[in-house]
């Protein structure tokens, strides 16, 4: 959108469009653009959109498939490496929480348990409260990822 173009837009008011997932009126440029519509827009808001495109990566098979082999590329790899880095900066607990696991079932101090779900081997430590590190469910990455989709409140570092 080149600057006169904001310019105008800030003069007109904007017409508000209701979003059909979330029911929250909110203007134009909050939506996705799509020629098959006649307005132009997508029927949801972008936050909508993110949240379903985020929901359906982690319970597809297909989707996690393609991005298990995609990660493998060499810029993949930096890019996975960076933000690997910032989320430990940005959740200092939820890193310390993690390292203390790892270091734990390499002593000997802590047991992997099969998935609790499903039962499976391969497994992951899911944190209920960071506060206690090495109090963790084991769960299956798909049954963590599937945990985490249709239960968004159980990553402990969002609720803080």
């Amino acid at each position: 959108m080149s600057e006169h173009d904001l310019v105008l837009s800030s003069l007109i008011p904007q017409a508000l469009v209701e979003c059909r997932i979330c029911g929250t009126s909110k203007p134009r440029h909050d939506y996705y653009g799509r020629q098959v519509r006649k307005d132009g827009r997508v029927g949801e808001c972008k936050e909508c959109t993110k949240a379903r495109v985020r929901r359906r990566s982690l319970l597809n098979d297909d989707v996690r498939t393609y991005e298990r082999k995609r990660s493998k590329t060499p810029d993949r790899r930096e890019h996975i490496a960076k933000t690997a880095r910032e989320w430990n900066a940005k959740h200092p607990e939820a890193y310390k929480a993690h390292y203390l696991v790892t270091n734990a079932v390499r002593d000997g101090r802590l047991q992997r348990l099969p998935c609790l779900f499903c039962g499976a081997e391969k497994v992951h430590g899911h944190h209920r409260d960071y506060s206690k590190p090495l109090d963790v469910i084991w769960l299956c990455p798909k049954c963590h990822h599937r945990l985490h989709a249709n239960f968004p409140e159980t990553a402990a570092h969002e609720r803080r």
